[in-house]
This record gives C-alpha cells, structure tokens and sequence, in this order.
C-alpha cells in the first residue's frame, strides 16, 4: 500500500487524480490523508468523488472513504475494465463540476484497457478553476494524440456555473503503447485561432469580445462567433493553437472587453516566453510522458507549484523518471524518461 499526503506541495485535488490514475494504471494500492486539507472546503467535493467513484468502477475496486468532505481515502483497484459509461458529477448534489478533471483522471487507465470504451461525462463544462471543454478538445487531445493516443470528443451540452447540466462523450482506442515527443519550438502565431461565445446573453457581449481580441492580437486573427447552449447565463473566450490554449470566462460585472483582455494578455506573455506548450498542458501531459519508451522533452512557458506538485505524486510510484531545468516561476524544461 502506497501511502501520500495529500496535503503535500500545492495540496489540491489533482494529486488525488493522478494517484488514483496511476494506481488504476500499475494496479497499486494506494492510501491518501490529509485530501485538500488547506482548502477553504477540504476533503472531497463532487467532482473529486466523480472521479473516484468512477475510477472505482472501471478497475472494480476495493474502495474506503468515498465520500463529500472525507479526507481520507483507501483505494485497492484491478484492471481497468473496457465499456460504455456514465458518470454525472450532479448525481447525488447539485453541482457544475469540471467534467474535464474527471475525463482527465479516466483517460490513462482507458487507454491501457483491452478494447474500446465510450465515456459520457455530465456536470461543468465551462466553469473556474479547471479546463474548459474546449481545451480538453484542442489543446489536450490532439497533444496526445501525437504520442498515440486515440480519443474523440463531442461537446453535447454547455455547462456553466452554478447548476451545470453540460454534456460530453469520449470515445477511447485502447494504446498499448505511446510514442515519446519533443515539443521544443513556439508554436507559429498564424496558427492561431479564437472563439467568443455567450449563452443566455445579448449578442453585442459576444461581438465586442471577439472584436477586442483581434484588436489586441491582430485583425487577421479568425474568431468565431457562438451562440451557446446552457441552462444559466455565461460567456467565454478562447485563443488555441498547436499545444496550446487561453480561455477567460465572463461574471457578472466584467466587461466584455475585460474577458478578451485575460485571454490575450496570457496569449501575449506565453509568446515571449519562446515555449512550446502552455504551464497547463505541461502539467497534464507529464504522466503521460511515463508511458512511454524512451525519453521525451518539452519546454513550458512556466514550472508552476502544481506542476511539481504532480511530478512528486508520479515519482512516489515509479521513482525518479524527470529533470527539470529552471525555477519556479520561470520558463523550463522537462526531461522525462519513460518506463513503459
């Protein structure tokens, strides 16, 4: 039995994620206290129990302490089983959880499984603190579909905050194996795209933040204009490219103009950085560089807490397998040598 912290580092739920992952992943029993401890609501919320329960599912494990606001969690799974399923984050609270965390935390063992499987995923979309569901379709799926691995996404239903309701479904080809990458060179700016989306909003809210964005990165940038699905009122903007993507979410309050200028402003620091992947897509893709045979580099914009954060939670099963050049803070490099 592996036992973590998870207080440790930044202390969030994504050392919960990538733990239960790789125990799904290697078939290591894994024990976690302290879940969240230094949040402002510790222990696990219904996203964070999504996930469990789902990865529950999928590998038939053996699992104590799944529950709202527990702290502690033992979780003993089996091999992770191929299948049709559906996991709402709102089954049993109301609730907009990010259905991109939870399809995060499935997707390593689904792709180890011996045949296909489909995942239907309900809750947030496009909601604070957690990648939209566009990111997860433009950014992080095509960057591992580079090293190999097949996965499709339709974005069903939009979900805001607070009631959620959005929809996705993901359809997986097992991976037996991955290939190794290195992602070294900016991507170039003329391969850029945007989108301005509103849903339960006045048009004009969508058309200044599309025009705001090409006023502030150029006017030959395209950006599509949308009209939403949603059961509450939000707005969204999006920038992405090759191994990349910027989103910014409008509140009451927020000016149009204040949510493109996030997006740009983060587009425009990213660019003079000279990297190749944007700090999120770093961090998600790095369990995934394990997988591999074989050493895999890739220099991000910025090491982040969360960052090393995940790396210790990887390393704490499979040893020492990263380098990493740089501060926190600054730009780096990330050398990983994978065990596949």
């Amino acid at each position: 039995m592996l036992r973590l912290d998870g207080s440790y580092g930044e202390g969030g739920g994504q050392i919960l994620r990538t733990a239960l992952s790789l125990a799904a992943l290697l078939g290591t029993p894994v024990s976690i206290e302290n879940i969240r401890a230094g949040r402002a609501k510790p222990g696990l919320r219904p996203q964070h129990l999504t996930a469990v329960k789902a990865l529950a599912r999928v590998t038939q494990a053996e699992v104590h302490g799944a529950e709202l606001t527990s702290q502690t969690l033992t979780f003993r799974p089996r091999p992770p089983q191929p299948g049709r399923y559906l996991f709402d984050v709102a089954e049993k609270t109301g609730s907009a959880g990010s259905v991109s965390l939870v399809a995060q935390a499935l997707l390593p063992p689904l792709l180890k499984a011996a045949l296909p499987s489909t995942l239907v995923l309900r809750g947030g979309t496009h909601v604070p603190w957690s990648p939209p569901a566009h990111y997860l379709m433009h950014v992080f799926l095509p960057a591992l579909g580079q090293m190999g691995g097949r996965v499709t996404m339709e974005l069903a239903r939009w979900g805001w905050y607070p009631r959620g309701g959005g929809e996705i479904r993901l359809e997986i080809t097992p991976a037996p194996s991955l290939t190794g990458v290195e992602w070294r060179k900016p991507p170039s700016a003329a391969a850029f795209r945007g989108l301005s989306a509103v849903s339960r909003l006045p048009e004009h809210i969508m058309r200044r933040q599309a025009q705001q964005l090409k006023e502030r990165l150029g006017a030959d940038l395209p950006v599509e204009l949308m009209e939403a699905s949603g059961l509450d009122p939000g707005s969204f903007v999006f920038l992405w490219g090759p191994r990349v993507g910027f989103n910014a979410l409008g509140v009451r309050g927020k000016p149009a103009e204040k949510v493109a200028d996030e997006v740009a402003d983060a587009y425009l620091t990213f660019r003079n950085s000279q990297a190749a992947v944007d700090r999120h897509l770093a961090d998600q893709m790095v369990l995934y560089l394990t997988q591999v045979r074989g050493a895999s580099v890739m220099v991000t914009e910025e090491i982040t807490s969360h960052f090393l954060t995940n790396i210790w939670v990887i390393e704490q099963f499979l040893g020492p397998v990263f380098q990493v050049e740089g501060k926190l803070g600054e730009r780096g490099i990330i050398t990983c040598q994978g065990v596949d």
